[in-house]
């Protein structure tokens, strides 16, 4: 697909009947529901954590709760398309768009943020935790300044794990943020993903050398932002370990 890359073809909007053919729509539109949906359910990801890893106790009720983010993480996507356009589209009402797509994937990515999140909690030694409980921190203090801090490249690794599912995610975007391929100027509008967009051409059939290009910067996006979150987690890595 590499060939078919041009600087045309990555600037313009893809509008087959005006003549162009290009996937800038679908980049601006793969973003902005990357961004949403992490704004929406990483805050919402790391406080369910802190709960289960630092305030929970044992019981049945955070058994039933463990078991149902697991059986969460297991849904296939789909199916939490078919539940965002029942929810979303249909029952709210936000009919087609940027937001019921977010709001669909955060439910999807959250289960793989919490378990992801929690077990790096969890792996910061006690020890961290008892020297600044012993030196009068408090717990909140002990959380936000020692805890929290130590977390950071784990909490980034989840964050990096669900990015390249929400990147790459076709059923449960195609029924909820819908296939228009525009620039989405507000939450309320529709717009097409680079996955989506694969998806149709794929299915048609008229041009596999757009299918293969589309490919390929779907997985370049996947490389590139990958590698500037680990970038940023091995900085904080670096800082925590002081090497």
């Amino acid at each position: 697909g590499l060939p078919h890359i041009n600087l045309r073809f990555l600037t313009t909007s893809y509008a087959p009947g005006l003549g162009l053919e290009g996937v800038w729509s679908m980049i601006i539109g793969t973003l902005a529901l990357m961004g949403l949906t992490l704004l929406v359910s990483v805050p919402a990801g790391i406080f369910a954590a802190i709960y289960l890893s630092e305030y929970a106790k044992p019981s049945r009720f955070l058994s039933l709760l463990r078991f149902s983010i697991e059986c969460l993480a297991g849904i296939p996507s789909i199916l939490y398309g078919l539940f965002g356009f029942t929810f979303f589209v249909v029952f709210l009402k936000l009919q087609f768009s940027l937001l019921s797509g977010a709001l669909t994937l955060a439910i999807m990515i959250l289960p793989l943020l919490i378990r992801t999140t929690e077990e790096t909690l969890q792996s910061v030694p006690d020890s961290f935790r008892e020297g600044s409980l012993a030196l009068g921190a408090n717990r909140l203090v002990t959380l936000f300044r020692i805890v929290l801090p130590s977390a950071i490249p784990g909490i980034l690794t989840a964050v990096i794990l669900s990015m390249g599912r929400i990147i790459g995610e076709t059923a449960a975007v195609y029924y909820t943020a819908g296939t228009v391929p525009q620039v989405p100027l507000s939450t309320a509008e529709s717009t097409r993903t680079l996955a989506v967009h694969l998806y149709f051409l794929a299915k048609e059939g008229l041009d596999q050398g757009q299918a293969f290009a589309a490919a390929a910067i779907l997985i370049l996006l996947i490389a590139a932002l990958n590698l500037a979150a680990q970038g940023t987690a091995n900085y904080f890595n670096r800082r925590l370990t002081g090497k």
